[in-house]
């Protein structure tokens, strides 16, 4: 049976927004509008959609968790060695999207982006469950493998090697992202949406904006 996606449509009415009622720093804002996420349990606030370019210009995309806000920047981790490592080492800037449905909200954000200390890195992963710290030993993210019994067979040799404490593989850690530019976005009847837009001027203050939807 065909999809008829045109008729799909959904009236957003919860909510406004307008430069005057957003404080003056985006991240700022970005944190009051995760917390309200969180406090109204959205499903998985903190997942984004990171998207990174390669050295050839060409995008991809993926989601990824939200680990840290941390001295106005956003922090992730994963592995450096995996498609967007790499395309990250070629491009070092990242745009970021949040979707709350619940809330009728979207936020994009983006900026430049930096390994992290080695020391937060190391704190974050010895944070993890020892599950998830041995699967970052065994998984060579993003290269192809033959089966899941090669995943799987490495998961247990990492875990025969690191019974107890395991270490932060070299090529597993984190990312901050330095963001430039903020635009929060409030659904709103017969979509004329609220959108507000926040540059990052040379004073490291913030111009706030109203958009056309």
């Amino acid at each position: 049976m065909a999809l008829n996606l045109a008729d799909i449509r959904l009236e957003y009415s919860q909510h406004e927004l307008s430069p005057d009622d957003c404080l003056p720093d985006a991240v700022a804002q970005f944190e009051q509008w995760l917390h309200e996420a969180i406090a109204a349990e959205v499903n998985e606030p903190t997942a984004m959609h990171v998207a990174s370019v390669d050295e050839h210009g060409r995008p991809s995309a993926r989601i990824v968790l939200l680990k840290g806000v941390e001295h106005g920047q956003l922090v992730f981790y994963t592995n450096y060695l995996s498609r967007k490592g790499r395309q990250l080492d070629a491009n070092p800037y990242l745009a970021l999207t949040f979707f709350w449905p619940e809330l009728e909200r979207q936020v994009r954000i983006e900026g430049r982006v930096a390994r992290v200390a080695d020391e937060v890195s190391d704190a974050y992963f010895a944070s993890r469950p020892y599950t998830s710290r041995i699967g970052a030993w065994a998984s060579e993210q993003s290269n192809v493998i033959d089966s899941k019994t090669v995943l799987v067979s490495r998961a247990a040799g990492f875990g025969l090697k690191h019974p107890l404490s395991v270490p932060r593989p070299p090529h597993w850690g984190g990312y901050a992202v330095v963001p430039d530019r903020v635009e929060f976005w409030q659904g709103r009847p017969s979509r004329l949406h609220d959108r507000v837009l926040y540059t990052l001027q040379a004073d490291s203050s913030w111009l706030r904006q109203r958009l056309a939807p």
